[in-house]
């Protein structure tokens, strides 16, 4: 079977404040099938390469739109990106059909608890909830969009713990390359990290 191949396209404006984020970057398996696409360092002045970002699509299965959680979104340069890359008649539209079939998903750092994003919590809403202007995105590309990998309260997080969320989402990317997802089954869960921590545990 033919290994998936992964675009990490990682977007955060103060990534070298963000140990959380550090961790997880530093954990990425180094493979010929995930490529590691840092958008700030790439474009510090977000004069953004349709064309080349447009290829580097082409070439690749799954796709992860990798940030912090920024007031209910993502940071600015991935907002551009999207707006400029995803371009009708070649990501959507009656002609647009190249990521036709492609795999979507958020890898998401959030500073508050999990327990905030509920109906009940101070954020009011879930993650998927203030998630769905990306899941429609997708759904206009006719991308598969799966559920995010959320690392929740990033702010109080010791070393361990975040070393441990590193560790499975490197195990979670090397585990895509190599395997059909069961979409019915993964869109089941709230988030992908949960499904995956389930699979392991039931063997």
């Amino acid at each position: 079977m033919a290994q998936n191949k992964i675009l990490i396209l990682f977007a955060h404006p103060l990534f070298e404040k963000s140990f959380v984020n550090q961790e997880l970057v530093r954990h990425i398996p180094i493979s010929n099938h995930i490529t590691f696409h840092d958008l700030y360092e790439e474009y510090p002045e977000f004069d953004i390469d349709v064309k080349k970002e447009q290829a580097l699509l082409e070439k690749h299965d799954i796709i992860i739109w990798h940030h912090p959680m920024y007031w209910y979104s993502c940071p600015p340069l991935l907002k551009q990106w999207i707006d400029m890359v995803l371009e009708y008649d070649w990501a959507y539209g009656k002609n647009g059909n190249v990521l036709k079939g492609k795999s979507i998903f958020q890898m998401i750092t959030t500073g508050g608890a999990k327990e905030n994003y509920c109906a009940t919590g101070k954020d009011r809403f879930t993650i998927p909830e203030l998630l769905e202007p990306f899941n429609q995105t997708a759904k206009v590309c006719k991308m598969n969009y799966l559920p995010p990998f959320v690392v929740h309260g990033t702010h109080k997080m010791d070393e361990n713990e975040t070393v441990n969320h590193a560790k499975n989402y490197a195990e979670l990317l090397l585990f895509l390359t190599k395997n059909e997802l069961n979409f019915e089954e993964l869109n089941k869960h709230f988030y992908i990290n949960e499904w995956f921590t389930k699979l392991k545990t039931n063997g």
